[in-house]
């Protein structure tokens, strides 16, 4: 294995005993419900008697947060679906939406457009002005009704807000098979550094220094060989011994 890649496999083993994300919801007292990324809270759910609210009422009743956004079809079937763990009978949910003139339609509050949409049939009242017009969810269908923001009032008030992300922060400590890996890793990569290190101070030292090699050392010595006239003398001195 690639000794960097065998570094990087060690430490992302320490670093994922390390840090940790966790969603919350709001710890107020107030009974809140996770789902999704979300969380929601059913106003007045263990009463008895169902009440009714103005449209101005139900959102100061959130208290800072913002009242129900429908973003999906399963965020809507979830609502319907809860509903009768808090409320007995059948009730019509306000919706954090409201008439937006820059776009001159509908928009849910936190200026979230409105993509997800599941509208009963039929049109709204005739009577109904642009700027009071509000939507109520009926938790019988699952159906949204345009109604009025002034006159109307609804039983049901569900607030939302967005999960808590805290991050975790352990001891770093790694696992004995990442410390195995990670030893082994800075092993491998200290002993290729150092023969590189190696390699490049030779090559170096071989560059200024040209006529040097490493056979320098070992110096050639050809047979030994008797001379020309070396030769010569010997022939003379045969001739001179064989003469009467």
């Amino acid at each position: 294995m690639d000794p960097l890649r065998l570094l990087g496999c060690g430490l992302l083993l320490c670093v994922q005993l390390h840090i940790g994300v966790t969603g919350d919801c709001p710890a107020d007292g107030r009974t809140w419900v996770p789902f999704g990324n979300g969380c929601y809270y059913f106003v007045h759910g263990s009463e008895d008697k169902i009440k009714s609210y103005t449209f101005e009422r139900a959102k100061s009743l959130c208290q800072g947060f913002e009242l129900l956004s429908i973003q999906s079809a399963e965020e809507n079937d979830f609502v319907v679906k809860y509903s009768p763990e808090v409320w007995k009978n059948n009730v019509n949910i306000w919706l954090g939406m409201y008439f937006d003139t820059n776009s001159d339609g509908m928009r849910w509050f936190g200026e979230r457009p409105v993509g997800f949409r599941n509208w009963e049939g039929g049109s709204s009242p005739p009577d109904l002005v642009p700027l009071d017009t509000c939507v109520a969810l009926h938790s019988n269908t699952g159906k949204w009704e345009n109604v009025s923001c002034v006159d109307q009032t609804e039983n049901g008030v569900v607030c939302e807000t967005d999960q808590i992300v805290t991050f975790l922060r352990e001891p770093f400590l790694c696992s004995p098979q990442g410390s195995s890996l990670l030893l082994s890793a800075l092993v491998i990569v200290s002993v290729v550094v150092i023969m590189g290190v190696s390699a490049v101070i030779w090559f170096v030292h071989q560059k200024k220094s040209p006529g040097s090699t490493m056979l320098t050392a070992f110096e050639y010595h050809p047979p030994f060989r008797v001379l020309d006239e070396d030769r010569s003398c010997l022939v003379e001195a045969e001739e001179t011994d064989s003469a009467p």
